[in-house]
Order: structure tokens, then C-alpha cells, then sequence
């Protein structure tokens, strides 16, 4: 095996260990003040907009955690508190909209763009590197001597 791939193979296995232990987690359960602030970064603060409730000062995104808190002590689950943060304050209080329907095309054009812009760019390099490996044509050969004359 050569160098080269030696080299990529070993790159490929120290990020295939990262991801692993990253995806470990602590493996410690989750304090209901530690999943009341996970729930509140998935919400916008209600008043600033630009922040997520979790990292806003603002008092309203204080009362926010303070409510997802005491939903998580209720002992409501994840999707509970969603809905009922949705219900209450509309769809835009998602950070994420959700993947379907019209807000779906937010996530997947950009996709579809993507991978479709590198498949242009694969055919075109193939097509380039095709031309030049194929030498000069005899039309390209008749216009050269008759510039040469």
C-alpha cells in the first residue's frame, strides 16, 4: 500500500474514532435543569428574535425557561413541551422549521442545488479532459496550415 493511502486511511480511522466517542455521550442521566435549557435552544426568544431562548437575557425568554423548567419537573415529554410552546406562541417560535411541506423546500433545494452544480461540474471536467486527450482534429489541422502559408 502506498503512502499516499496509507496516509488517508489513517486520517479515515482517527475521524471514525472522534465521531464514535463523540456520539458516546456522558453516558450520566440528564439533570431536568440540563434538559429544560436543551428544550429552550430549540426556541427563539420570544422578544429579541435573533437569539435562541436559551442564550437571550431578555425577561421573556427568562419566563420561557422558567415554563419549559417547570413542564420538565411535570414530567412532560420532549414533544409535549414542543407542542405546547408551539401552540402557545405560533410556528415561529422554532428555531428549525419543520421539514414538511412548503418550509421541507428550505431544506432540500439547497441539496438538490448542491448535488446537481457537482454533477454539472463532473460531466464538464469529463468532457474537457476528453477534448484534450483527443488531439487536434483533421479541421484543426487544415486551419493550421493554412495560417502556416
Amino acid at each position: 500500500m502506498s503512502r499516499h493511502r496509507l496516509s488517508w486511511v489513517g486520517a479515515i480511522a482517527v475521524l471514525a474514532v472522534a465521531l464514535l466517542v463523540g456520539a458516546q455521550g456522558s453516558g450520566q442521566p440528564e439533570t431536568p435543569a440540563r434538559r429544560a435549557l436543551r428544550l429552550a435552544g430549540d426556541f427563539r426568544c420570544p422578544s429579541c428574535r435573533d437569539l435562541s431562548a436559551a442564550q437571550s437575557d431578555a425577561p421573556t425568554a427568562q419566563t420561557l425557561r422558567d415554563e419549559i423548567l417547570k413542564l420538565v419537573e411535570a414530567g412532560r415529554t420532549d414533544g409535549e413541551i414542543r407542542a405546547e410552546v408551539v401552540n402557545r406562541f405560533g410556528s415561529d417560535i422554532l428555531l428549525k422549521p419543520p421539514a414538511t411541506g412548503v418550509a421541507g423546500l428550505v431544506w432540500v433545494l439547497p441539496v438538490v442545488a448542491f448535488v446537481a452544480a457537482v454533477a454539472g461540474l463532473g460531466f464538464a471536467f469529463r468532457r474537457w479532459r476528453a477534448r484534450a486527450l483527443g488531439g487536434p482534429s483533421e479541421e484543426d489541422r487544415r486551419v493550421v496550415e493554412e495560417a502556416l502559408r
